[in-house]
């Protein structure tokens, strides 16, 4: 791997040397590193992540490592992540303004992203483990999907943009050769790095032995790998928001890549199912089922404002060459039924990748704090079974499951199901 000469990695102590010169950060914290405060707060699995506050205001510092933190220098990264997270974040802010933190200054040798702090924010997955809710959530991502899907492909931009983007973005390579590993094989078998509670032994081997379930996910394989449809942030989910109990923004987009229109929502759905999964282990009995069914209403949300959000989009900036205005209207006829049939093929693309994500958070390496934290183990794994077995039912049936109303159904009565 190539790691410019230039490249040193950040400590709290270093910090202020290499960034007290850059007049942004200058003006957006104080030109005297001796009055900052450094916090180092990343734990999350590939960078570190800083705190700098000073006497005129705060800012995050992003940068990337060498390798994957999780591991350690045994699986050495690209660098050069941290220039496609920044691309990324800069389109996101064009395609849905407010969405995202604001970038502030970009160092490509160093790998290091200075943004936007947000406070109050907290990491929304913190949140929903400990049972906060958070105003307007599903009607925020819904529309986050729907704006970035729909303006990140050709039915909005120029057809020359668009493979002029999806050329750039292909040079984002090992990174999105961990989600096709991590995501859509390792589960499915006895890879090195997997990792399951004992007693869900019993499922992960019929998950395994099923021949046809795993030539489904291999389809979607394809179609991660294939499709490029849109700009998708490649690893929306819980842990890559923040949210107050008011507000929310999407941070780290460094598995960005063009990919199919469904991937983002199907992997932000499976997220809000393992926290609904999970709750048993979080809540009192009393507040259970009252916090359960708001986790199922932000699903709700989600799914009916991305609709309604693409729907409108259709309508109103559908000037690339996909569906052309001189097909449809400009000849008399209507386009809603061609966008109904548009959404109906990305829904169930969508149930197809939530589900292979419930598997993953479950089976391959980097596991979900919403199980990843239930100290009693018998419970955790009965929970886990749920998650696993409602992954299994989006997979083989996605093209079944035709409504919002039986998805949210389903859940309800894996719920209920015990399955060891």
């Amino acid at each position: 791997m190539d790691t410019p000469d230039q490249y040193r990695p950040l400590t709290p102590e270093t910090l202020g040397t290499r960034l007290a010169s850059i007049d942004v950060v200058a003006k957006r914290v104080g030109s005297d590193p001796a009055l900052w405060t450094v916090r180092e707060v990343g734990d999350g699995n590939l960078n570190l992540v800083f705190i700098v506050e000073g006497p005129k205001g705060s800012v995050v510092v992003k940068q990337a490592l060498p390798y994957v933190r999780l591991v350690g220098d045994s699986w050495p990264l690209p660098l050069y992540r941290a220039f496609f997270e920044n691309h990324a974040l800069v389109r996101q802010a064009e395609r849905d303004p407010g969405s995202v933190p604001a970038v502030h200054h970009f160092d490509e040798t160093q790998a290091l992203i200075v943004m936007e702090f947000l406070s109050p924010h907290k990491i929304l997955r913190r949140k929903l483990i400990d049972g906060d809710k958070v105003a307007g959530l599903g009607n925020f991502l819904g529309k986050f999907c729907a704006r970035t899907a729909f303006r990140g492909s050709e039915l909005s931009m120029k057809s020359a943009d668009k493979k002029k983007d999806v050329g750039l973005f292909a040079g984002n390579v090992e990174i999105p050769a961990i989600t096709e590993a991590l995501v859509f094989t390792d589960p499915y078998y006895e890879a090195e790095m997997n990792h399951h509670t004992d007693t869900l032994g019993p499922v992960v081997a019929g998950l395994r032995s099923d021949a046809k379930l795993k030539a489904k996910v291999q389809r979607h394989l394809m179609k991660f790998a294939s499709n490029t449809e849109t700009m998708v942030h490649g690893d929306l989910h819980s842990g890559s928001i923040m949210s107050t109990d008011t507000e929310s923004r999407v941070i780290d987009p460094e598995f960005v890549q063009y990919g199919p229109m469904g991937f983002d929502i199907g992997m932000l759905l499976a997220n809000f199912f393992m926290a609904y999964f999970s709750q048993p282990a979080h809540r009192p009995k009393d507040d259970l089922d009252d916090y359960q069914e708001w986790l199922l209403t932000v699903v709700e949300e989600i799914v009916d404002t991305f609709e309604k959000e693409f729907t409108h989009l259709w309508q109103s900036e559908r000037t690339g060459m996909l569906y052309p205005e001189a097909l449809f209207e400009g000849q008399g006829q209507k386009s809603a039924d061609a966008c109904a049939d548009l959404l109906l093929e990305i829904w169930t693309e969508t149930l197809g990748f939530c589900g292979i994500e419930m598997h993953r958070r479950t089976l391959s390496l980097a596991h979900n704090a919403d199980f990843e934290e239930i100290e009693d183990n018998g419970l955790k794994a009965a929970l886990e079974a749920r998650n696993l077995h409602m992954g299994t039912e989006l997979i083989l049936n996605a093209g079944k499951c035709g409504s919002l109303d039986e998805l949210l159904t389903l859940a309800r009565q894996v719920n209920k199901k015990d399955i060891l």
